[in-house]
């Protein structure tokens, strides 16, 4: 029976690329959602009736969730280039 160095380093456990993608794609379709359900209760709450808050805070969530993936997706690769 082998027995381990007791001073061997331990492997980095690192998350699988394709369940941080996964994650990704379920973050950015919740950020749109969430911002569409909240630009749906501002114009309720203000009774506009053109949806224009419907429709700004929506396309500010689509940015916001792009960004975030951009961002994502290149702190990923600059840590790959890294390794």
């Amino acid at each position: 029976m082998a027995h381990k160095n007791k001073n061997s380093p331990k492997p980095k456990k690192t998350p699988n690329k394709y369940i941080r993608f996964t994650s990704m794609a379920i973050q950015m379709g919740l950020t749109i959602y969430l911002g569409s359900k909240l630009g749906e209760w501002l114009d309720v709450k203000f009774n506009n009736s053109n949806q224009l808050y419907f429709k700004i805070v929506s396309l500010i969530a689509v940015f916001m969730a792009i960004f975030s993936v951009i961002y994502q997706v290149l702190k990923l690769t600059n840590k790959d280039s890294d390794d």
